[in-house]
């Protein structure tokens, strides 16, 4: 009996050896799987096959990964990217980021790893896709529709910044935010953009949603688990209680 398609993608590289492990692996972990060596290829068989998700690779021999990306934007297709690049260098990320990209992996990478982050972003996308208004990680909520924020059933009052901030670490539970993504995401700065205006509104925010107290049973008064998470030299992250790390 055939495994079920979890999801199509389109996997666009121009070197074949890595486009055909991506293509087994991918298959094996049951998406339909399309390919592309350039990237005006790419945009054709994107826009034939209108996939869920798109592996894309930043190096093409023609147009690179972010062209093809702000041309298939232009175009409405909406199907999350994932950029494969040979360069670990930050201003890759941002501009993949800014182009309307939504997650990142380095070469040489595991097939695993690739695996797993698509999973993630499909998982994120379709989410965001669903009705409930209500978005939640442990004892925090956030209702999309009144944009009210409670914690352990306590309201929680936040400016239309920190609100955005929380909003965006929510959406990627589990995943670590650069200082770089966040002022995008929330501020939409250019990359001339002060970071250390991050590191504030963390502070700000982690003060309102780690920093409420609830009484026991046994009229006992404590601080709630914190959920944000700081990664040192990365960036930030939240996480629910039971996979909160001793990384304070």
């Amino acid at each position: 009996m055939s495994k079920p398609i979890e999801a199509s993608i389109v996997v666009v590289d121009d070197e074949p050896s890595i486009r055909d492990l991506l293509v087994a692996s991918l298959h094996f972990a049951g998406f339909e799987v399309a390919t592309a060596a350039s990237g005006s290829e790419a945009i054709e068989v994107i826009e034939q096959t209108q996939p869920d998700l798109i592996v894309l690779d930043v190096m093409l021999p023609d147009i690179d990964g972010f062209t093809v990306t702000s041309r298939i934007r232009q175009a409405g297709v909406v199907a999350p990217v994932l950029f494969l690049t040979a360069r670990d260098d930050t201003q890759d990320k941002i501009m993949g980021l800014t182009v309307g990209g939504d997650d990142y992996v380095t070469k040489p990478f595991s097939l695993e790893e690739v695996v797993a982050r698509i999973r993630a972003i499909l998982r994120r996308t379709h989410e965001q896709m669903e009705d409930n208004p209500v978005i939640s990680v442990g004892d925090l909520n956030i209702n999309e529709d009144s944009h009210d924020v409670t914690r352990a059933g306590q309201p929680i009052d936040l400016s239309p910044t920190e609100y955005k901030l929380l909003r965006y670490l929510m959406d990627n539970e589990g995943r670590v935010l650069s200082k770089a993504q966040i002022l995008d995401h929330v501020w939409q700065y250019d990359w001339g953009g002060d970071a250390a205006i991050v590191e504030s509104y963390i502070s700000y925010l982690r003060k309102k949603v780690d920093g409420v107290t609830v009484t026991d049973e046994d009229g006992e008064s404590h601080k709630v688990e914190p959920l944000i998470q700081t990664k040192r030299g990365i960036g930030y992250m939240i996480r629910g209680p039971k996979s909160v790390a001793d990384d304070q």
